[in-house]
């Protein structure tokens, strides 16, 4: 079995998001997504934009990490309030299931990143080839936010849904607060989600409950970057 290493991660990530330029035309508006694919999204997009070979681009960022990077690459940023449609999202995932469902918000943008993905016209998602799996919940946790008051009140609740809860910490030690100001609890399920449908409609039903890091139904396109080269779904 070959060994992937991290330098070798970061380059299939590179051209994954290279390949999902291949959707921008000059004079769209964006949903720019939030992490470490999407930093080489950011890197390539402002690279043609500076080259002229695309013009006429804005994007809607779904964090301050994604503002600051654009800012850096000289992408201009318009607001999410002043559009009613989006021609394009590109985002990364944590995992991509067979049905292109997806489990988001490792990075903790998942609220700003729903708000942006659903206005979209057509969402693609990039990412490298470990992070398609056979069913959600197999490789990564379910990130929740929840407002500040009261969240422990949650933990109870969420083990009741079959996840092993735990609230998420900042490099200091304190609880990582999302921009929103909110916190985050990962929900860990042992054995993957065995009904993401039945789990999401829990958690949208949960007064405190903010957002949920699943997305269901809302993909349009999955591409994967893997060592035999770039692939997509559906092809």
């Amino acid at each position: 079995m070959t060994t992937i290493t991290l330098m070798d991660l970061e380059a299939l990530k590179e051209q994954a998001a290279l390949a999902a330029l291949d959707e921008v035309r000059s004079g769209m508006c964006l949903g720019l997504g939030t992490g470490s694919t999407v930093a080489w999204l950011l890197r390539g997009l402002g690279a043609k934009l500076r080259s002229g070979s695309l013009k006429d681009i804005t994007g809607v960022p779904t964090s301050e990490r994604t503002v600051a990077q654009c800012r850096a690459e000289g992408i201009p940023l318009v607001a999410l309030e002043s559009r009613q449609w989006l021609d394009i999202a590109i985002d990364g995932a944590d995992e991509v299931d067979p049905q292109l469902n997806l489990v988001k918000g490792l990075g903790g943008a998942l609220l700003r990143e729903k708000m942006v993905a659903s206005i979209a016209r057509r969402f693609v998602v990039i990412a490298d080839h470990t992070k398609d799996v056979p069913r959600l919940g197999t490789r990564s946790p379910v990130p929740v936010e929840v407002v500040p008051f009261a969240w422990r009140s949650h933990l109870p609740f969420f083990e009741s849904l079959g996840a092993r809860p735990l609230p998420r910490a900042g490099q200091t030690g304190d609880l990582q607060l999302t921009d929103n100001g909110n916190v985050i609890v990962d929900l860990h399920f042992a054995n993957g989600i065995s009904d993401v449908a039945a789990l999401a409609a829990a958690l949208d039903l949960r007064p405190g409950v903010v957002e949920h890091g699943l997305f269901l139904g809302m993909c349009a396109r999955a591409i994967f970057a893997t060592p035999e080269g770039v692939r997509s779904r559906p092809a």
